[in-house]
């Protein structure tokens, strides 16, 4: 998964970044309301965590525009705000959830499970498609009875495609996903992955499908 880390708290945000990078998941940080705006206008995310009292604005001024953009990306808000009506306020702006200041890592770890799988409607995280088996959560691919150990990105390259299948992702779309702004990517690191992930599949009816000039599509059978 990629998420987008709206905080000005370089401390905070750097603990945050690596418990989600740990996970195998891809961070992109903002400090600032602008910053956050030009990410999002050219990368797309899972999940987007966003403090409140940021240096160039409050974070409901993010909050406000990315709803009104018809943008569904989920948002869990990072307030030092205990009061109730602070917390209603967010969730009618359109907050899918909050987390007070100090919180506990692991929490705020599973509140961003538990939001991602709300928003894409299942109540748990395992996929199962021509016996194949991804517990992304879990970080488990069973293939029949055989458990296969995959690599933070490959895991993640699966997940993209086993919740999309039959749909066609560019090198570039795959890149953007899978990498963060600030890492150097090639197509060549795109296409070792899409190698390894074939290699692993081939005992399953999950194939991976090459269209020259457009990108790769999973095909089930």
């Amino acid at each position: 998964m990629k998420f987008l880390l709206v905080e000005d708290n370089i401390e905070l945000a750097n603990a945050v970044s690596s418990r989600l990078q740990l996970d195998g998941h891809v961070v992109d940080h903002a400090d600032k309301i602008e910053d956050a705006m030009a990410f999002m206008q050219t990368g797309e995310y899972d999940l987007i965590l966003l403090d409140i009292m940021l240096p160039d604005g409050d974070g409901r001024t993010f909050l406000k525009h990315h709803r009104s953009g018809k943008n569904d990306t989920p948002v869990i808000v990072l307030t030092a705000r205990s009061q109730v009506s602070d917390r209603i306020s967010l969730l009618d702006l359109g907050a899918d959830d909050y987390m007070t200041k100090p919180f506990d890592h692991e929490e705020l770890q599973a509140r961003c499970r538990a939001v991602l799988r709300r928003n894409a409607g299942h109540a748990q995280s395992v996929t199962e498609l021509g016996g194949v088996t991804l517990d992304p959560v879990a970080g488990r691919l069973t293939i029949g009875a055989r458990a296969v150990t995959l690599r933070n990105r490959e895991l993640r390259l699966l997940e993209l495609l086993i919740n999309a299948p039959g749909q066609i992702f560019s090198k570039a779309k795959l890149a953007d996903r899978l990498f963060s702004y600030d890492e150097d990517v090639s197509e060549n690191a795109i296409e070792v992955y899409i190698g390894r992930l074939r290699k692993h599949l081939e005992p399953s009816e999950l194939r991976i499908t090459t269209l020259r000039g457009l990108g790769y599509r999973l095909d089930h059978g």
